[in-house]
């Protein structure tokens, strides 16, 4: 029995030494040194091989080293391998620290000072108290909850949307499409943490957008694949979203050339809100093997037919 990873190789080194330490058994392989490729049961990857099913043919469950599974092509797993997705305490903790940096960004005009700068102007904005400015986030899962639980505290306005029935303690929560134009008329900074599906490719798209108040402003720290990013630009231009902070793009990394990257309303920073921690993740990981090998349910094992 072995246990293959095929991802980033520096990390890649140190979820080795974890797994000499914690789980020698486990017969920790870094691609693309596969050894015999039979003896693979386990696989850890930013995206698998796409001959997956002939490589490793007695592959028996796949780990995403990310948080989300939309870099998978699940049609090339075989159906009955049970794909999970990392669910750790670093994701969680870089995304609330960046989310809350950004709306924060929002929230204090950093923006308008930053143009006062480069003019060289030294004019006093109005400060305005967070509890008159209300923050909606897409998707309720465990990374949204956790934003909305740091937000709270700060005193904003929270409201969550999620496409079925979730209660989140201080938070006003929206679920279905039917709500979905009541939730974007209450929001003034739209924070994205969508799965990517789908389902949700280009959600983020002019007819959406135009639902948020004018003056409101865009988070995105879900995927790329969510935004029209052609839709955002007319809208910025046109002065109804005032600000945009993007983490994610469509493709990483924008072409030199692609407007974004010049606007003066947008900020980009290159996919780095959160990323799994090699120390915790490996935790996490062990963990999932033993739930695996005791019939038990792993934590962070998708639905397939939902897509996460």
């Amino acid at each position: 029995m072995s246990f293959l990873y095929k991802a980033d190789p520096a990390r890649g080194a140190v979820w080795a030494r974890l797994f000499a330490e914690r789980a020698p058994e486990a017969g920790f392989r870094m691609w693309p040194d596969v050894g015999d490729a039979r003896d693979v049961r386990y696989l850890a990857a930013w995206k698998p091989p796409e001959d997956l099913h002939l490589l490793l043919p007695n592959v028996e469950v796949v780990f995403s080293t990310g948080a989300g599974i939309d870099q998978f092509d699940l049609s090339l797993i075989p159906a009955h391998v049970p794909v999970v997705r990392m669910v750790e305490p670093g994701i969680i903790e870089g995304m609330v620290e960046y989310v809350t940096q950004a709306v924060l960004t929002l929230h204090r005009d950093i923006f308008a000072y930053a143009r006062q700068q480069a003019a060289r102007e030294w004019t006093e904005l109005t400060v305005v108290p967070a509890g008159e400015r209300r923050v909606g986030v897409l998707g309720l899962g465990m990374l949204g909850q956790a934003v909305l639980g740091e937000l709270r505290r700060f005193g904003f306005d929270c409201a969550g949307w999620s496409r079925t029935p979730r209660e989140v303690e201080g938070v006003n929560c929206y679920a279905g499409y039917a709500s979905l134009n009541a939730f974007l008329a209450r929001t003034d900074y739209l924070i994205c943490l969508l799965p990517l599906t789908a389902t949700t490719r280009g959600i983020l798209d002019k007819r959406l957008l135009s639902g948020l108040p004018r003056g409101a402003s865009l988070i995105n720290v879900g995927r790329g694949g969510h935004l029209n990013q052609y839709d955002l630009l007319a809208l910025l231009d046109s002065g109804h979203l005032a600000n945009a902070i993007l983490d994610v793009t469509d493709p990483e990394p924008l072409p030199a050339s692609h407007p974004l990257w010049a606007h003066p309303n947008v900020r980009i920073t290159p996919h780095i809100a959160s990323a799994t921690r090699p120390e915790t993740a490996v935790e996490v990981v062990l963990d999932n093997l033993r739930r695996h090998r005791d019939g038990l349910p792993m934590i962070g094992q998708i639905d397939r037919s939902q897509g996460y």
